[in-house]
């Protein structure tokens, strides 16, 4: 890899696109972090031997720079940035709701910018990334996206204006899954199985259906029929979800998380 990369504002995701970049190939000379604590800029030398800079200093020396701060803080550090981003630099916004227009509207007239919506899972190189173009952002830019997010997971590329949708399905979607472990393991404490065992068995059970639905290339229905004896007890499990309105209460809840991020997009925070 021949460019500087530098990640702004290395947190939990930061750090782990700075960690699959380096497995990916990238090295630690050209890549920049940017931290507001110094002992934070001194572990990540310690464990990846890269550099840690200003914010200023970033936007001079990378020619891709990773906005991975908070939603309410990129404002800011646009306004800081905006000064020394040239037009040539690809800007990457890993920051929930915040669009390309926003972006582009304070930096320099033409510069570049994608928009990447990550989910967590990207901690344990699982995780799925959705990219969109800014209107000034070309395949390439696109491609060495997809280079940098893949090395923690796969990637999609949607229209900005599915970004919402992404956002309420894979964005939020480890906390449903999370949740649904969360009331199973306390189910099966109520079917009497200690907490440890129970949450051993949703788990690997879990990562077991996980693991069908991605290599099988079955559809989810034919996965569940496959489990559904006549008669038997999952059918009666699947009754009792029906009848309390799991299905209804699921697109109801991923309608919200989309209408939430609409509002978060458009600033009303």
């Amino acid at each position: 890899m021949t460019q500087t990369v530098a990640v702004l504002g290395t947190g939990k995701i930061g750090e782990a696109l700075l960690s699959g970049m380096i497995r990916a190939g990238w090295r630690p000379a050209d890549l920049l972090v940017t931290t507001r604590r110094s002992e934070r800029a001194q572990e990540l030398h310690t464990r990846y031997g890269v550099e840690s800079v200003s914010n200023a200093e970033a936007a001079k020396a990378a020619d891709i720079l990773i906005l991975a701060v908070k939603p309410q803080d990129m404002g800011k550090l646009l306004d800081e940035l905006a000064p020394h981003v040239a037009a040539d630099r690809l800007v990457i916004s890993a920051a929930a709701g915040i669009t390309t227009t926003f972006i582009e509207e304070r930096l320099t007239e033409g510069t570049p910018v994608v928009r990447v919506m990550p989910n967590t899972p990207v901690l344990v190189d699982e995780g799925m990334s959705v990219i969109s173009a800014g209107s000034h952002a070309t395949g390439a830019h696109l491609t060495t996206t997809e280079e940098i997010f893949g090395g923690v997971g796969k990637t999609l590329r949607v229209p900005e204006s599915q970004q919402d949708a992404a956002t309420a399905l894979s964005g939020s979607g480890p906390a449903y899954f999370y949740f649904l472990v969360e009331a199973m393991t306390d189910a099966g404490i109520l079917l009497g199985l200690p907490r440890a065992q129970a949450h051993d068995l949703i788990v690997q059970a879990a990562i077991g259906a996980a693991v069908m639905l991605r290599d099988s290339g079955e559809h989810p229905v034919k996965l569940r029929e496959d489990v559904t004896s006549p008669a038997g007890t999952t059918i009666s499990a699947i009754r009792e979800l029906e009848n309390h309105g799991v299905r209804a209460a699921l697109i109801a809840a991923l309608e919200a998380a989309r209408d939430r991020s609409r509002e978060l997009a458009s600033g009303n925070g």
